[in-house]
This record gives C-alpha cells, structure tokens and sequence, in this order.
C-alpha cells in the first residue's frame, strides 16, 4: 500500500508545474526538515517547476532554511503537498486549501484525513524518515541530494531525541546511516540544534530548579507570561526546555504549560512509556502515543491533565 502512495505522489509531482509545500505551525526540526528536504528533492529533479515553501518563520531553525513569501495566485492549479501535520487546524497558511490538490505526509496518528492522497505511517519516527523513504524507493525519479540529506537527518535527530526515543527503530538508524553518506556535516547539524542561547541557558536552569514532581512521577511546570518576560522569551523559544523533565531520576511523564498572550496554556505533554495522546485530545490536542500537545483554557484544566496522567501512570506500573 505504501509503495502504491509512493508511485501517486510521484505522478502528481510530475504532473503539477507549481508545487507549494506546507508543515504544521510553530515548526521543529522534522517540520522544517521534512517541507524543505521534500522541496530540495524535487528542485533538484524538475529544475522547471515551481517549489515553494511557505509558512511562519522560527528565528532558531534559519539554519536549516527560510521560508518563501508567495501570493494567492499562485496557488492556481498548483499541487499542495502538506508535512507532518495530523490535522488541519494545525496547519501553517492556511492557504494550503486553495491549490487544485492536496497530499499529506505524515507520521501522526491519522485522526483527520484530510488530503486527496495521504500518505501516513505512525511506524516512521519523523516525516523526514518518511521523505527519506520516499526518495530511496524512487529511486533515480527522486534522487537524494546533499541539501535534502542534511535537513532530513535534522528532522529525524529532533523528532527521535538523537535517536534515544522509543520510535527509533532499526530501519530509522538504517535511514540515518544512508542520508550521512551524503556531503554534509551531521555534527554540524547537530550542534546548530544543541546550541541554546544564554537566556534559554538560564531559562533551563529555571525549568530544573522548579519543577514539580507528584508521588507517581508527574512532573509538571507553568511558564507564567511574568516568568516568559522574565528570561525574555516567547513560547516559540520554550522548545528547548521540554525534554529536560525527561532527565531526571523517577519522573514518568510530564507537562509544560505555557501561558498565552490570550490567557490560555500551550501544554507540552510527553512520557517514558504511559500513552498520554487521549489525553492530549480531550483537551483540543493529540499527537504521538508519548510526544503531544494540547491547550488549557485555565490552571484548573491544567490540574485535570495532570491527575489524568497521574491515573494513567498508576496503571502502566500495574501492567
């Protein structure tokens, strides 16, 4: 089935002059990695067409490349192609509607099917590991080039924690291996993504000093708008500190929740083995089984998620 998708996708990128390629909002490195690796490819085999990648900037992810700045027209009989992305709330230009056709390429569970063509598989460990897969199995009709290779190797080191989550498999690290051959310099890649600035530095040391941890091995922090300012920060900076809680010593699953302009909390949800996406849905989010989001209208929703995952970690210690 998913060779089947391939042989699709590639047809319609043949057959489209203008291809716009979209990702999720607030972009990570498998985002990024996945829009972009996916846009060098097929520039490099259809040097004619016109690529665009569109979508919000993120000032700490330039170095993995910027975005296009593009006008409604030219989604006219153009070919949509949206990354790493499960549903359409969260999709970045909301534009991506306006092309003649639409695919999706994801890795999330597949609760909005959106999309003429989708192209999802929750075994891969990032978009980028699917892209990656793309590229392999075409083959000489979608070769592999340098520029692709580096920024879908940094999607897949951002969204398998360096290869230490449990969605990196085998054919991940295989994957990994066949894009390093490639002439770019994967230290590089990721010391660009270890490289915190100084606030950020200082704003880790805050997530570490005071984050709660319940008997069952919650952890749990809000990042107030009063301490944002304080480091003089913005939710968008606040990625890096999310897998600190991961750390330390008995802490199970966690949640970071960050206070909005508007008055609600991004929640950054994660765990070491309880599945915390059902969850994440119950409060107008979702995401992987161990990696979610979601969004808290007041510190009481805050306290529901996490009694919910204090229940939920009672009972995987039971299994």
């Amino acid at each position: 089935m998913i060779k089947e998708l391939y042989e699709r996708i590639y047809e319609e990128i043949r057959a489209y002059e203008t291809i716009i390629i979209h990702r999720h909002l607030r972009p990570d490195p498998d985002a990024l990695g996945s829009q972009l690796g996916l846009a060098y490819l097929i520039k490099n085999k259809f040097p004619e067409k016109n690529i665009r990648v569109v979508g919000s900037e993120v000032d700490s992810l330039t170095y993995l490349g910027v975005m296009d700045q593009i006008e409604d027209k030219e989604y006219a009989h153009s070919l949509v192609i949206v990354t790493d992305t499960a549903n359409r709330p969260r999709i970045d230009d909301k534009r991506y509607s306006q092309g003649e056709k639409l695919i999706k390429i994801d890795h999330h569970p597949n609760d909005d099917e959106y999309g003429d063509i989708r192209l999802v598989n929750t075994k891969a460990s990032s978009c980028s590991e699917i892209i990656a897969d793309l590229s392999i199995y075409l083959g000489e009709r979608l070769p592999m080039v340098n520029k692709a290779a580096r920024v879908l190797y940094a999607g897949m080191i951002g969204d398998t924690g360096r290869f230490l989550y449990p969605s990196t498999t085998a054919h991940t690290l295989r994957t990994a291996s066949y894009l390093m051959d490639f002439d770019f310099s994967a230290s590089e890649v990721a010391q660009s993504m270890n490289t915190n600035s100084q606030k950020i530095a200082q704003l880790s040391g805050y997530v570490l000093q005071n984050l709660k941890i319940s008997e069952n091995g919650v952890g749990s922090i809000i990042l107030s708008r009063e301490v944002l300012d304080k480091f003089d920060v913005n939710d968008d900076d606040t990625a890096p500190v999310v897998p600190l809680p991961g750390t330390i010593e008995g802490v199970i699953c966690w949640g970071i929740f960050v206070e909005q302009v508007s008055g609600y909390y991004r929640c950054r949800l994660r765990s070491k083995g309880p599945v915390i996406n059902e969850v994440a849905k119950a409060y107008n989010g979702g995401g992987h089984p161990l990696a979610s989001g979601a969004n808290a209208k007041d510190k009481h929703e805050i306290n529901e998620i996490l009694t919910a995952f204090d229940a939920l970690v009672r009972d995987w210690q039971k299994e």
